[in-house]
């Protein structure tokens, strides 16, 4: 059962992001495209705005296409995690429930991807196909310092930011 778990799991925070992520990059399921979401970022005062927009599209695609597919893990949970992190840090903070434009929704992909790359892919998975493993604290570890320096780097760079669009979400 545990690896039923980790498998609906993954799927549900995997797809759930790349998904959000295709919103962003292609502009897909009424998402905002590139363009829209490079001036969003830039409002948020990230720069340069293209560079970060392509980060956090490509970040979110791609980290939840391998969590879905139980790939590579912890790869795509960390990047997850670090796109979560600097929207919960940069366009919810303080505001928690997602009707007023909160942290809510963000936090859960977070967690959700945390936990996956502590549980690892399991059974059901092209880690396990493949028998794909990486060193599990130096690699957990790692990739969280990463996350962490990827998120003070996004933070550093940052100009003054102006009014951010309402509309718009992690």
């Amino acid at each position: 059962m545990l690896n039923l778990g980790i498998l609906i799991l993954r799927l549900a925070i995997g797809l759930t992001i790349a998904a959000h992520g295709t919103q962003k990059l292609f502009g897909w399921f009424g998402g905002p495209g590139m363009q829209g979401t490079t001036g969003w970022l830039a409002s948020l005062g990230l720069r340069p705005a293209s560079l970060w927009a392509a980060l956090a599209s490509l970040t979110e695609v791609g980290g939840g296409v391998l969590l879905a597919l139980g790939l590579a893990n912890p790869l795509g949970p960390l990047g997850v995690s670090a796109a979560m992190l600097i929207a919960i840090i940069l366009a919810h903070w303080p505001r928690f429930f997602a009707t007023n434009h909160g942290m809510e929704y963000a936090l859960l992909l977070l967690m959700g991807s945390v936990a996956a790359a502590l549980l690892g892919s399991g059974t059901y998975s092209l880690d396990a196909l493949l028998g794909l493993t990486f060193p599990e604290p130096i690699t957990l570890i790692g990739g969280g310092l990463a996350v962490i320096v990827g998120t003070i780097v996004a933070l550093a760079t940052r100009a003054t930011p102006q009014a951010a669009p309402a509309a718009q979400h992690s």
